[in-house]
């Protein structure tokens, strides 16, 4: 009985396991094919880095997030969207710093982090009631539109320095057009086994373990989604591309924000459950405090790294102890 029990975990950890590989090897051809058709399409790379790059990065997201819906665990869905805005900036913009520091010279990114909050406070309000409708999720979808036209306005207009930067960064992952639209291609079929994978997997662990699905999506799945965002922001923050850095985790908590708590909902509404409006404030909290640094162009250094990974650290501990409580 026990050997069996054993197994099954092990069957468990396995099954979560595959789906996060396949998450973030579904991501990263993504990001990869999708870089290469948008620069053949006439997409400066400034452009192709904080929207397409970016918004790649949160496919693993958007495919959890879905399957999560589908298959009725909204707490899965709504957790992994605001864990993964938490980690974004706790986890991933402070380990960055503490490598090397960041110092945002793009105008556009700057601009981008008010915005950013509001986008934040409204989809906190749309969840103070415990649910975010179609329409509110319409909403979302909207804001995503309005966000993608105004950074290709401004995008024409940033400085030299910030252009080619993104030019020679990007134009790294560029192929040929053949290539990746096979690679387009490969990455959605990961995403969606992957997402399918991870989610009955994380469902399981709720189960054997007594957690909450809430806690599972706002840790584990948000961590595992979240692991494009860290490879290229790690990598972006070695070689000294801060606006890349800054760029990718700003981008990305737009998109899971605006896209996949947007789409998700105009697709079917989703309750909010045991995700607590603690979350939310966290989330919202994390990005005030990092916007004083990108709008004011001020050096976010190894301190403030060091700061956002202990604000980070003490969210776990906090959700340790929900796990144990509950």
């Amino acid at each position: 009985m026990a050997e069996s029990g054993a197994l099954a975990v092990l069957s468990t950890i396995a099954m979560l396991m595959a789906g996060l590989v396949l998450l973030y090897l579904g991501g990263e051809w993504l990001v990869r094919g999708a870089s290469t058709a948008a620069l053949r399409l006439g997409l400066s790379p400034l452009m192709v880095g904080m929207t397409v790059v970016a918004f790649a990065t949160s496919t693993p997201e958007l495919a959890v997030s879905l399957d999560s819906a589908f298959a009725g665990v909204d707490d899965v869905a709504v957790g992994n969207v605001i864990g993964s805005n938490i980690a974004n900036l706790g986890l991933v913009l402070g380990l960055s710093a503490l490598i090397k520091p960041i110092r945002v010279q793009a105008r556009m990114i700057r601009r981008d982090m008010p915005w950013l909050l509001l986008a934040t406070l409204f989809a906190v309000w749309c969840l103070m009631d415990g649910l975010v409708g179609r329409v509110e999720g319409l909403m979302l979808l909207a804001g995503l539109v309005m966000f993608i036209g105004l950074n290709i306005r401004s995008a024409k207009t940033e400085r030299v320095s910030v252009q080619e930067q993104f030019t020679h960064e990007v134009k790294e992952r560029v192929s040929s057009l053949g290539r990746s639209w096979v690679m387009i291609a490969a990455g959605v079929i990961a995403l969606v086994v992957g997402g399918a994978v991870f989610v009955e997997a994380a469902v399981h662990i709720a189960e054997a373990t007594g957690v909450s699905t809430a806690v599972v999506g706002l840790t584990i799945a948000a961590i595992g989604t979240s692991l494009p965002e860290l490879a290229t922001a790690i990598v972006a923050s070695a070689r000294g591309s801060s606006d890349i850095c800054a760029g990718n985790i700003v981008g990305s908590n737009f998109f899971n924000l605006l896209c996949i708590l947007g789409l998700t909902a105009a697709i079917a509404p989703l309750q909010r459950g045991e995700v607590q409006m603690g979350d939310l404030y966290v989330m919202a909290g994390l990005t005030g405090l990092v916007l004083p640094f990108m709008y004011s162009g001020f050096r976010l250094g190894r301190r403030e790294g060091a700061l956002l990974l202990l604000c980070y650290s003490a969210y776990l501990g906090w959700m340790a102890s929900r796990a144990t409580l509950g």
